[in-house]
């Protein structure tokens, strides 16, 4: 994980990954994955209602078989959806008319993306045996809906605040860290590419293609470091598939 971290920086890191240390139960599933989050956003994180709500049950003794925690994980992802959908409906009454096309063609590619996604991770998750990629499966559908939520609450803030639109950032190929990131999104999607199984790999295409096209739509309403988030993390969901796929 050196490298998503050196892309993200502790921020953008946190944000990629923060959801696995809300609760101790889940800390084999973290260690197992070679994931550490830092335990000052643990803290943060579990301030949310949605995020204590998970820690608390996960750490009920009646919810300790896999089937119980993918249950908590799955409660969480349904209370981000919805507070995803309600940051959305407020973000979209307030922006800008200039804003709003570009918002909503951000937000429609999001979905997009996601469906796709599922896709693509039901087709790495059947090679793979054992509980542990059970809960890696929940896990990585509850983490980019909750990103997206805390984003789109974020612009909310910053739009009632009277803050400034995000300064545009520069084409990827006049940004170091953008290329960089891009290189390094290009080799783990060909590593997982050629370990996917010969009939995955147009499910694989297509969220790839799908993902691209989120990442296009959104980059002209984020600044650089923004991007650098979006990208870093997409690379740290093709590392980590990577190093799932047909594991027994």
């Amino acid at each position: 994980m050196r490298v998503v971290q050196s892309l993200l920086g502790a921020g953008g890191w946190r944000r990629a990954f923060g959801a696995l240390a809300l609760a101790k139960p889940a800390m084999v599933l973290v260690a197992a994955l070679g994931v550490t989050p830092t335990t000052a956003h643990a803290e943060v994180a579990a301030a949310d209602p949605i995020d204590a709500s998970m820690r608390a049950c996960l750490a009920r003794s009646d919810m300790s078989s896999t089937v119980g925690q993918v249950q908590c994980m799955d409660n969480a992802r349904i209370g981000w959806k919805a507070a995803l959908d309600g940051a959305w409906q407020q973000l979209d009454a307030k922006l800008p008319r200039a804003r709003r096309k570009q918002w909503e063609k951000s937000q429609a590619s999001w979905e997009a993306s996601r469906e796709v996604e599922k896709q693509l991770l039901a087709a790495v998750f059947a090679t793979t045996h054992g509980s542990i990629y059970v809960l890696a499966e929940a896990d990585m559908q509850l983490q980019p809906v909750r990103d997206r939520a805390l984003a789109l609450r974020s612009a909310m803030a910053r739009i009632s605040a009277g803050g400034d639109a995000p300064r545009r950032p520069r084409t990827c190929n006049a940004d170091a860290q953008c290329e960089h990131a891009m290189f390094d999104l290009n080799r783990y999607y060909r590593r997982l590419q050629t370990k996917m199984p010969t009939r995955s790999r147009p499910t694989l295409a297509r969220a790839q293609k799908a993902w691209t096209a989120y990442l296009n739509a959104t980059t002209p309403l984020v600044d650089e470091r923004g991007r650098i988030d979006i990208i870093g993390a997409r690379v740290a969901t093709l590392k980590r598939l990577s190093e799932t796929v047909g594991n027994d």
